[in-house]
């Protein structure tokens, strides 16, 4: 079984700044990780190679200092790892992301897709699902535990208050939740390895046979960002104090009622 593993690397969300002149987010100087729910999937496709004895990619689509996530996935075990990587591929949406990404996946090969739910800087939860239809393959969305069974696969899709449990035959593509897997650490040889193996580079003349031009970067991107703006903190909030129960009450019910609330 071959699992091709997209993860993204993506800036930590606790350092994060926008910039007000272009409303992206400022990379420069903040840290970088591997996105949370892509590293869960990683996480599960290792454990399906301890089990199965399946080969892993790691798939990553970025600039060059991207090459750092790739590393670490080489690190805590994979077989290999494919960085993508173009200035033809600059400011695409998820869309456009999610098209170059099925190019390579299809000169990479594949039994099994694992992206996460979501990356952290953009919380949109399509990338995954929209590679699935560009490639024509079933898709299971939000999955907590992946249980293999002859040349299907088992999956447990989580919902607020309930879970499916789904049966897909591969080739098929799963998006896994952060709690689908806690990852392993690196290891000082998995370390050692990892930097003694050559990155596999696709750039946009080694996808053109499966991509248009037309399709991708900001002109194949229909998504137009008009504003973005980090989370404002809460204003202080009013304590109520030297109040029995019932004055505490009423004191809150009547702020309730001038802000229109009740």
């Amino acid at each position: 079984m071959k699992i091709a593993v997209c993860i993204k690397q993506v800036p930590d969300t606790t350092e994060v700044r926008i910039d007000p002149e272009t409303n992206r987010l400022v990379r420069e100087g903040v840290p970088s990780i591997i996105n949370p729910d892509d590293k869960a999937g990683l996480e599960t496709a290792l454990r399906l190679k301890d089990t199965t004895g399946a080969d892993v990619t790691a798939v990553c689509m970025g600039p060059l200092q991207a090459e750092v996530a790739l590393r670490e996935a080489l690190a805590m075990g994979c077989d290999e790892a494919v960085l993508i990587s173009g200035r033809e591929f600059g400011g695409s949406d998820t869309y456009a992301t999610a098209t170059i990404l099925s190019a390579a996946l299809q000169q990479i090969g594949f039994d099994l897709i694992i992206t996460g739910r979501e990356a952290i800087d953009g919380n949109t939860a399509q990338v995954g699902p929209q590679i699935a239809e560009r490639l024509d393959i079933p898709q299971v969305s939000y999955a907590e535990d992946i249980r293999v069974e002859g040349n299907s696969l088992i999956v447990k899709r989580m919902y607020e208050d309930c879970y499916h449990l789904v049966k897909v035959k591969m080739p098929c593509l799963i998006t896994a939740l952060a709690e689908l897997a806690q990852p392993r650490y690196m290891t000082v040889k998995g370390i050692e390895d990892a930097y003694k193996t050559e990155i596999r580079m696709l750039a946009f003349d080694d996808l053109k046979d499966h991509l248009n031009a037309e399709w991708i970067g900001l002109k194949g991107s229909p998504t137009r960002v008009i504003r973005s703006f980090t989370k404002q903190a809460k204003g202080q909030g009013k304590r109520i104090a030297d109040m029995d129960a019932d004055e505490a009450v009423a004191s809150i019910v009547m702020t309730l009622e001038e802000h229109n609330i009740i």
